[in-house]
């Protein structure tokens, strides 16, 4: 053996300093980031050209065994885009499942990786409290914004590295990054903290794990490779909690608890991974609004919206509110952008009002803007992006479709332009962009299944759509996307990949 991994590992690590500069943010979370923006900066595949041509298309559909509960199946796809484990290459998606199951899949080979299952929780469910593990999975997540080079200068892989675990528990994979630095504060009287990140590259420290919180309301940290434990989990949730946007950010993880369910208080909960404390804020205005659960600014600060009351910012490390909005009910998750070195939080009103705050000062709105007569009815998330000339667009569902906004900036004095409507959606789901192309479900109806579109994310107009390939209804935040792929789950309990073919 030791002859073997002498050759081999300085192999490994020379293709980490080959390739690792230009490396990708893998879409680690819901909403793909810490501020839940919804986008991809750059991909060497998609593009308003490819999407348009004949070779982009439905790639592979995975079934799983999981149950559908109350309307909730599995949730968004979160991706590793490349994988040296103690099985090869890999290129893996994760889903956790609402009968308490965890499945990965090779995004690649189109086959079951590993599965690992949990306890479901309470047999009785409804639309509100579904049981079972209701927030996505998760990976580490930078809180800075990533750098808009995206993954732009690399090509359509970049490998992580390996070594070897202890017998009989598979191979223990390393991270693509450095080691987890603490959550940061707010510090008024320091210089401001750079608020976007370097391409990540690849680092000899760190394993690489996926983190889970089951029915039980335990966190577990499984390695990536095999779904083992990292360490025994840990005790963050009262059971049978409904949690909404899992996100770990160093060595902190963050989730919040909405609808009451199991007479659990709503509010964002963190819990500290190395000294097992567990703090909360309960939410004073019902239940957290929006699929996405809350958003971070890069320094850290958390955002989240809330259904009978307001905006609200909270201090990451005690959890005490900072700032609230004067406006109240909202529905949607908030969504954290920068535009001219400030960085700004919108999110959309019970009334149907698109608003934009200053991270600074969540008092009064700096730009609103009306969605329009036709208003979604149920919780939705937003998206926001920056084209190739410089426009912020923010991008959310419609009763009937998708609406796009440009930020205006007209001598410090901000405002929204409604850019482009596309409509004819009978449910449509929070959308993504990528590279410029933005894709939305529609969930479907009575009688008609999902089915994604794809948009020219300037003018709105339509590039492709799935057609009838979508073979059940869909709900929820369930749309994630990789190089060359765009992924999402339906309540056919099955992953469905599209996009353009990879050569093997």
């Amino acid at each position: 053996m030791k002859r073997f991994l002498t050759p081999i590992l300085p192999l490994v690590a020379g293709l980490a300093a080959i390739t690792g500069q230009g490396r990708a943010d893998d879409w680690t979370t819901v909403g793909a980031d810490a501020q839940r923006s919804g986008w991809v900066r750059a991909d060497l595949k998609i593009s308003r050209e490819s999407v348009a041509g004949p070779d982009f298309q439905f790639l592979w559909r995975i079934p799983t065994s999981n149950v559908a509960r109350s309307g909730s199946g599995l949730s968004v796809p979160v991706l590793i885009d490349f994988l040296i484990s103690h099985r090869g290459f890999r290129s893996l998606a994760f889903v956790g499942g609402s009968e308490g199951g965890i499945f990965v899949m090779d995004t690649d080979l189109a086959r079951m990786e590993w599965e690992r299952h949990f306890a479901p929780g309470p047999s009785e469910t409804k639309p509100d409290c579904p049981g079972g593990m209701t927030t996505s999975l998760s990976r580490q997540t930078a809180l800075a914004m990533p750098s808009m080079l995206g993954i732009g200068a690399r090509g359509r892989r970049t490998p992580a590295v390996s070594a070897v675990g202890k017998p009989g528990e598979g191979a223990v994979t390393l991270g693509t990054a450095s080691a987890p630095r603490p959550v940061p504060t707010r510090n008024a009287g320091a210089a401001r903290q750079q608020r976007t990140r370097p391409p990540a590259r690849p680092a000899l420290r760190g394993v690489t794990l996926v983190y889970a919180v089951t029915a039980s309301g335990e966190l577990h940290s499984l390695y990536v490779s095999n779904g083992s434990d990292h360490v025994p989990p840990i005790p963050f949730l009262p059971q049978n909690a409904h949690a909404r946007g899992l996100t770990v950010a160093g060595n902190t993880a963050f989730v919040v608890t909405t609808n009451g369910c199991a007479g659990v208080p709503d509010g964002v909960w963190s819990l500290d991974l190395d000294t097992r404390i567990v703090r909360t804020w309960e939410s004073e205005g019902g239940a957290i609004a929006g699929t996405a659960g809350m958003a971070f600014g890069p320094d850290g600060t958390i955002f989240a919206s809330t259904r009978e009351g307001p905006l609200v910012s909270l201090e990451p490390r005690s959890m005490r509110p900072t700032m609230r909005s004067r406006t109240e009910q909202f529905r949607s998750s908030p969504v954290v952008f920068d535009s001219n070195d400030a960085d700004h939080v919108a999110a959309v009103t019970a009334d149907g009002v698109l608003q934009v705050y200053s991270a600074a000062s969540l008092r009064e709105p700096v730009a609103t803007a009306e969605l329009g007569a036709d208003q979604p009815s149920s919780d939705s998330a937003l998206a926001a992006w920056r084209d190739g000339d410089g426009i912020r667009w923010i991008l959310a569902p419609t009763g009937g479709g998708v609406g796009a906004w440009k930020l205006t900036d007209n001598s410090g004095d901000l405002g929204l332009e409604r850019g482009w409507e596309y409509g004819g959606l009978a449910n449509p789901l929070p959308p993504i962009v990528v590279n410029g192309v933005v894709f939305v479900l529609d969930g479907g109806s009575a009688g008609s299944n999902a089915r994604l579109h794809a948009l020219d994310g300037q003018s709105g107009r339509p590039i492709w759509d799935s057609g009838s390939t979508i073979q059940a209804q869909a709900s929820g935040h369930m749309l994630s996307s990789g190089p060359g792929h765009v992924f999402l789950t339906a309540l056919d309990n099955a992953v469905y990949a599209f996009g353009l073919p990879m050569e093997h």
